[in-house]
């Protein structure tokens, strides 16, 4: 990789145009007057949108930001535990806040808070969801219970006219198909027309069940019913016996997904009740962001006069190499995307200094072997390969305890607090970036630009 550094050099200016560019700001408006002409423009990220050869790929690139920074909304589920036996129950919760943590992801939300709260005989799951303004769509889609039902109508001849534009459970009869017979549902897109659709596939016993129940619908409708009431009626065109079927319907692209979303969720273990929904505004309000973004940009500025103080032209590339960290680091939050609170700015920010660190390592060392009189050219190379080892253990210990902060298995012992794993998340991924920056990027910078000088 390093035998050619030229071309590394000018692959690393062309990723760091690209994050530039993921990196752009918002709906940002350059209004000048240039040569007598005004210029009014407005700038945003690129979009990703690709539809050709049965891919489907949409994407924006845009910053999310938590409940702290930005609000959101904040439900809170009451469970009823009335038919569950007490040695059961908090395995019902457990249970109930995992379909409801995958309602969330269907959702969409980064970084969302499912949590569990228990009190004497109450029994409560709390969620937030950064970013989320419409509090109603959020309970319609995540509040459901989830009592999932395949059914028929009574008498296929009279299912026309308003009977079959809204089924009821009056006019249907149950095929003994529900939720807990369906292993997922998913947005997808027909092959032949590319238009959306749900993809469903059922589990063993599910299939034998549709199997049957298709055979006999031939032609006739199959209504699908969500805590008795109709989502969907598709019509049935063939027997279907692998436990695979789309339902389509000119749907959009947002009224498939929210199908697929209220299909997939599943049957809860025990009923819900939403106690409490409201919108929550941003708890640090805007002075306090700006004031931490200030403090972080100073603390930066800091650092990079300290580099070029110490070290000269080295500290000069090293303050160049951590532009690319911040554009990659950055970029990365909007790639995944990472929903960002103030401890994950916290562990950003952290992240940086860490990536200092191994430049620090570097140049140290670089300065020894100078002492023992070796060339500057070759003090310049042992000092990366004699420093590595310090900055890949510092480094692995690091990514380690973040490992341990995000807490990736759920286990109760450990933290599983939304913003401690915002903090562990973004520090993770800035220490990866920070020995890619500190080992690829710095040593770029110094063969190709400093070569004159070693």
């Amino acid at each position: 990789m390093f035998k050619n550094p030229r071309r590394v050099f000018l692959l690393i200016i062309l990723l760091t145009i690209g994050l530039a560019a993921i990196d752009l700001p918002e709906n940002f408006r350059i209004q000048r007057v240039l040569f007598g002409k005004k210029i009014d423009v407005t700038i945003n990220p690129p979009e990703i949108n690709v539809n050709a050869l049965n891919i489907h790929i949409k994407k924006q690139f845009k910053t999310h930001l938590g409940l702290d920074l930005k609000g959101g909304t904040h439900i809170v589920l009451n469970t009823d535990m009335t038919q569950i036996p007490p040695a059961e129950r908090n395995d019902a919760l457990e249970s109930s806040r995992q379909v409801i943590d995958r309602r969330v992801n269907f959702f969409g939300v980064a970084e969302p808070v499912v949590q569990t709260a228990k009190s004497g005989d109450t029994y409560r799951i709390i969620v937030e969801l950064p970013g989320v303004t419409d509090v109603e769509s959020a309970v319609a889609l995540i509040g459901q219970t989830a009592s999932l039902e395949f059914r028929e109508f009574r008498d296929p001849a009279a299912a026309t006219g308003a009977a079959l534009i809204f089924p009821s459970l009056s006019n249907t009869a149950s095929v003994h198909i529900t939720g807990k017979d369906l292993k997922s549902a998913k947005l997808d897109f027909g092959s032949d027309t590319g238009a959306p659709q749900v993809a469903l596939e059922f589990t063993a016993g599910g299939t034998v069940k549709f199997a049957s129940a298709t055979a006999r619908l031939i032609n006739k409708q199959l209504a699908i019913f969500l805590d008795d009431q109709p989502l969907t009626w598709p019509r049935v065109n063939t027997a279907i016996t692998d436990g695979r079927a789309v339902i389509t319907g000119g749907f959009t692209v947002e009224q498939a997904k929210n199908l697929s979303l209220q299909l997939a969720a599943g049957a809860l273990p025990v009923p819900v009740k939403v106690v409490e929904k409201r919108t929550v505004g941003a708890s640090l309000g805007a002075m306090s962001v700006t004031k931490s973004v200030r403090a972080g940009f100073i603390g930066l500025a800091i650092v990079a006069i300290f580099m070029i103080a110490q070290y000269g032209r080295l500290g000069l590339l090293a303050d160049l190499a951590l532009i690319v960290y911040g554009l990659a680091t950055f970029a990365l939050f909007r790639l995944i995307p990472i929903t960002l609170t103030l401890p994950g700015i916290a562990g950003f920010i952290l992240s940086i200094g860490m990536a200092v660190d191994s430049n620090i390592l570097i140049f140290e060392r670089y300065k020894e072997e100078l002492r023992r009189g070796k060339p500057a050219g070759i003090a310049m190379e042992q000092a990366f390969g004699k420093a590595w080892d310090s900055i890949r253990d510092a480094n692995i210990t690091t990514i380690l305890t973040a490992i341990i902060l995000y807490n990736p298995g759920n286990w109760q012992f450990l933290p599983s607090s939304g913003m401690v794993r915002g903090f562990a998340l973004t520090l993770f991924l800035g220490v990866i970036v920070g020995l890619f920056t500190g080992i690829v990027v710095t040593r770029t910078f110094v063969r190709v630009l400093y070569k004159e000088k070693v």
